[in-house]
């Protein structure tokens, strides 16, 4: 496996390959469910590259840029291990040569302004503006993301599709702890107790799909699971019923829904979703 730092020579590399290439965008820190990603990336593509840059302009003002977690040689070797071809670590120097203030950004509009769009403004902005960027450097058959975040997985594949890039997008479902809990670079924030308070979150997500499916009404369900969750210790910034092919307000008539959620767990903010057929 190789470790570049440089577009100058990820260019090199890349004039060189003739065989079909996926693309890992990663933050680093990499836990099970990136190299679940790796894994899934290697039956659609000859080779696998892996990036690791943790995005400046995906981050609020007052969040955690400089607090997230930055293990760039035990990522490397993580990946060496499951086989990718090449890490592609560039510096935000490379990535935004001009400074964040005079970068050209990408605005996916209308599903990047609700749910985490609404809480971190200018998130999805800085989302899709990087993706589109490695997808230029590395120019990939393939790029693969997990479903955990299933909104930036929505606002990936429409930024795709309106800018015609020639890249198939493929989703992972969620990498679980036995417990249920998301995997997610930032559970090293949480506290111990915190830790075991977690998976309430999956299991009430799981409860309330039941109660769903069985006919309950939306309201109701969706009524009851903040309560449960607020009792438990979460303090939450959303809880939404969603229709899953475009993430519109679900109404009785759809049957694609998906359950999305974001809370608070002292101040580590957690998501997760599930998606059902009803």
């Amino acid at each position: 496996m190789q470790l570049l730092k440089s577009l100058e020579e990820l260019r090199g590399w890349r004039s060189q390959q003739q065989t079909s290439i996926a693309l890992v965008p990663t933050m680093g820190n990499l836990h099970e469910g990136h190299l679940k990603l790796i894994d899934l990336a290697k039956q659609h593509a000859d080779q696998v590259v892996v990036s690791i840059f943790v995005n400046p302009m995906q981050f609020g003002a007052h969040e955690d840029l400089d607090q997230y977690p930055r293990t760039l040689e035990a990522d490397c070797l993580a990946v060496s291990e499951r086989g990718a071809s090449l890490v592609f670590a560039p510096t935000v120097a490379d990535v935004y040569p001009r400074g964040l203030d005079q970068q050209t950004y990408i605005d996916v509009p209308g599903v990047s302004e609700i749910l985490c769009g609404a809480s971190r403004p200018g998130h999805f902005r800085g989302v899709a503006t990087i993706v589109a960027k490695l997808m230029n450097m590395v120019q990939p058959d393939v790029a693969v993301f997990g479903e955990k975040d299933f909104q930036q997985l929505q606002v990936i594949r429409l930024m795709v599709n309106d800018l015609s890039l020639p890249v198939a997008i493929v989703g992972m479902p969620t990498e679980r702890a036995a417990d249920g809990l998301a995997l997610s670079s930032r559970n090293g924030y949480l506290s111990t107790q915190e830790r075991a308070i977690a998976p309430q979150l999956y299991q009430t997500l799981q409860q309330s799909v039941t109660r769903i499916q069985a006919g309950g009404s939306f309201s109701e369900v969706l009524n009851h699971a903040q309560e449960q969750l607020t009792a438990s210790g979460f303090r939450i910034d959303y809880l939404e019923l969603r229709r899953t092919p475009d993430l519109a307000a679900a109404t009785p008539s759809d049957h694609q829904l998906v359950l999305l959620a974001a809370v608070y767990l002292g101040t580590t903010r957690l998501i997760d979703n599930v998606q059902f057929v009803r």
